[in-house]
């Protein structure tokens, strides 16, 4: 047979010759669960017995070329992992997973620059994408007190799902709040109303960093407007969606966030989208998400998929007890959860192809108007909220990898409703 890999020429023997640019092959094979490579090499890559990561080199220059190739077919058994030991790949900082999964790949990178880093000049099928890790902590933030004043608190959540003590508030206080993740590892809260009344909304945000600290105000883009929903969606980039406006209207628009934080200005409704506010969004299937339930009048349990680049579908029939107000979040590989709402402790799983499933029953009392967010890379945590008796809440409610939600925690923080939350960080 014949093909070419780069410069380099693929014999009928199967042997890759050294190129002219110098590329010379390795003549050990590796077999071990590690290896660190050197620019201008090629690499027989055996992942008979194990699998096998793959460090590239620290420093680069443009230009530089690396080979690696499954040598016993195995790669679908036993992957790669490319580590870029400090440099980007394919635009993506070394926090993000690079594997390799398909039996008799060959893959040849290219040094391009500092921005764009390692490149696939061929690797027999796609350039991979590189896949963002999970998330480790959670934020929660902002909301309406008991006496019915608001603030801009917030409450940091460990990889282990501890609820810390408050934190100072940034920012305008301001409660019927929205947050999400954002950029892979960074959060967003957005909208809300700073009084008693519709016509009080907002549309500025707050950008969260990596480490969990809150930004000051940032000027609003898209209409004025509360009870929202939010969610992930592709790479590292977000939406708001319906709510209710100033005149007290309810709308089905929405706003995209980049990777970046920036919001961008109004999208309008899609034709067979229902206006509706008090509206929840979870995450499903790695790079899309769906908003849920609400307040068309009566309760609802419509559903709206969006897809991978943040367009939404018209109305899915609702699954599921109508009701206003639930908490979602991601859970699991590629799943989600929504959960309480109109003062009830229901719960319904979303499937890594977004199907929302029928009702079963959370630990923990139930509550309105808390808010949920992903911890610990596969699990999820609902905290604060109000009960119909007792008022504003500060539990929490811990959900394993399977989505079965625990019972209340002794809360932490002081007790609000009407608050956001979301995931952030990669570092445990």
């Amino acid at each position: 047979m014949s093909g070419t890999i780069g410069s380099n020429i693929l014999s009928h023997s199967g042997i890759i010759a050294e190129s002219a640019a110098g590329l010379s092959w390795s003549d050990t094979i590796v077999t071990g669960s590690t290896v660190t490579v050197e620019a201008g090499k090629g690499y027989w890559i055996n992942t008979t017995s194990n699998a096998c990561t793959i460090t590239l080199p620290s420093s680069a220059a443009a230009g530089d070329q690396i080979v690696i190739s499954d040598y016993a077919r195995t790669w679908g058994t036993n992957k790669i992992t490319l580590d870029s030991n400090g440099l980007n790949f394919q635009g993506q900082d070394d926090t993000y997973t690079v594997e390799y999964t398909t039996d008799g790949q060959s893959v040849n990178l290219i040094y391009s620059d500092s921005t764009k880093g390692w490149l696939p000049l061929e690797d027999d099928v796609v350039a991979d994408e590189p896949e963002v890790p999970p998330t480790q902590r959670a934020i929660f933030g902002y909301g309406r007190l008991g006496n019915a004043s608001r603030t801009s608190i917030t409450n940091l959540v460990n990889s282990s799902g501890v609820v810390a003590s408050d934190t100072a508030g940034v920012g305008t206080a301001k409660t019927q709040v929205t947050a999400t993740n954002y950029g892979g590892d960074k959060a967003i809260f957005g909208f809300g109303n700073t009084s008693n009344s519709a016509a009080s909304s907002t549309g500025t945000t707050n950008l969260v960093n990596n480490s969990g600290v809150v930004g000051s105000d940032v000027s609003a883009v898209g209409t004025a407007s509360s009870q929202k929903g939010a969610s992930p969606f592709g790479v590292g980039k977000a939406i708001f969606g319906f709510g209710n406006n100033t005149s007290e209207a309810n709308i089905a628009t929405t706003n995209l966030v980049s990777d970046q934080g920036v919001v961008a200005s109004d999208t309008s409704a899609v034709s067979g989208a229902t206006a509706r506010t008090a509206i929840a969004a979870a995450p499903f299937g790695g790079d899309q998400c769906v908003f849920a339930y609400g307040y068309p009048d009566p309760s609802s349990n419509l559903s709206n998929k969006v897809s991978n680049t943040g367009v939404v579908s018209s109305d899915t029939s609702g699954v599921g007890t109508a009701r206003v107000s639930p908490g979602a979040a991601g859970y699991g590989t590629g799943t989600g959860i929504f959960a309480y709402g109109e003062y009830t402790n229901h719960v319904n799983l979303v499937s890594n192809t977004g199907v929302i499933a029928s009702d079963t029953t959370a630990g923990g009392s139930a509550r309105s108007i808390g808010a949920g967010a992903s911890y610990g890379g596969d699990k999820a945590i609902f905290a604060y909220g109000n009960h119909a008796s007792s008022g504003a809440l500060n539990v929490s409610n811990l959900v394993n990898s399977s989505g079965v939600v625990g019972a209340d925690v002794t809360g932490v923080g002081t007790a609000r409703r009407n608050l956001a939350g979301a995931t952030y960080s990669f570092s445990a």
